[in-house]
């Protein structure tokens, strides 16, 4: 499932056979979509309306709308609280929470500005803030910041991804930056130039190896060595602002989107992390 922003489509994709089989139409600027199998539905955040639209993942017809005061983008979903958290606002932040057994929106968390991408671990969530230039630490039993990590080496902290087991929270910043940060300290305990754009880290526990693609037309492939030291392992060339992209450890794959763009057409680009 794959959200076209500037198409205002939810975008249906058949990956046995590399196929695209449905076009949903009726969404302002969709920023992100959450599919959960075991009530089969889809969940769509969406930036023009401030919305997270419910959807029968088989018929696709609307089931509910849960309304947020500005733009809704990233979604995250626990399955222990059964929780949908989502990224809201422009002109302010916070994280609104969906109690998806009830159906009704849970409460929402204030920040500093508006959110960037986030991660879930028990009772925190780690959220990157590039307005303020740091990571917010938020208990979610208190509904609260409690901590705030500043990324001194760049600005506009975007993308983040996670090593969890060794406590390890990545985030690229746009001007050119990856830093990894110590989640029991605080910390930055690296940091390497990488290219513009970033918009989107993975971390290949199988391989120790994170990628991050980059809108300024590549992969950057980054060697785990340890919990404190990487290194540039690869640049692989992809397309001007193909920044989002999606890891799927149990295929063994990398999806990549290229937006349409000049005489560029808008594709999935599907990259084996065996090789």
């Amino acid at each position: 499932f794959v959200c076209a922003q500037d198409n205002h489509t939810l975008e249906v994709i058949n990956l046995k056979n590399g196929q695209r089989i449905r076009s949903v139409p009726g969404f302002n600027e969709p920023k992100w979509v959450v599919y959960r199998p075991e009530t089969g539905r889809l969940y769509v955040a969406t930036a023009g309306d401030g919305k997270v639209t419910a959807l029968d993942a088989t018929t696709f017809k609307v089931t509910k709308e849960f309304q947020f005061k500005e733009k809704c983008n990233n979604l995250r979903f626990d399955m222990v609280t059964k929780e949908l958290v989502v990224g809201v606002g422009k002109t302010f932040g916070s994280l609104g929470t969906i109690d998806t057994s009830k159906d009704e929106i849970s409460g929402e968390i204030k920040l500093a500005s508006f959110p960037k991408q986030f991660e879930l671990e028990g009772n925190l969530i780690y959220v990157n803030v590039p307005e303020a230039n740091h990571i917010a630490v938020v208990d979610r039993t208190k509904k609260a910041v409690i901590a705030t990590w500043p990324v001194t080496e760049a600005k506009e902290n975007v993308p983040m991804g996670f090593d969890r087991a060794q406590h390890r929270l990545f985030v690229a910043c746009d001007p050119g930056k990856f830093v990894a940060f110590d989640t029991t300290s605080g910390k930055s305990v690296a940091s390497l130039d990488i290219a513009e754009g970033a918009d989107g880290v993975h971390y290949d526990l199988k391989r120790a190896l994170i990628y991050i693609s980059c809108g300024a037309g590549c992969i950057e492939v980054i060697k785990q060595t340890d919990a404190d030291h990487y290194s540039k392992l690869e640049k692989i060339a992809t397309a001007k602002d193909a920044g989002t992209s999606l890891l799927v450890p149990e295929f063994e794959r990398l999806f990549l989107l290229v937006p349409q763009k000049d005489k560029q057409d808008a594709e999935v680009r599907v990259f084996s992390t065996e090789s």
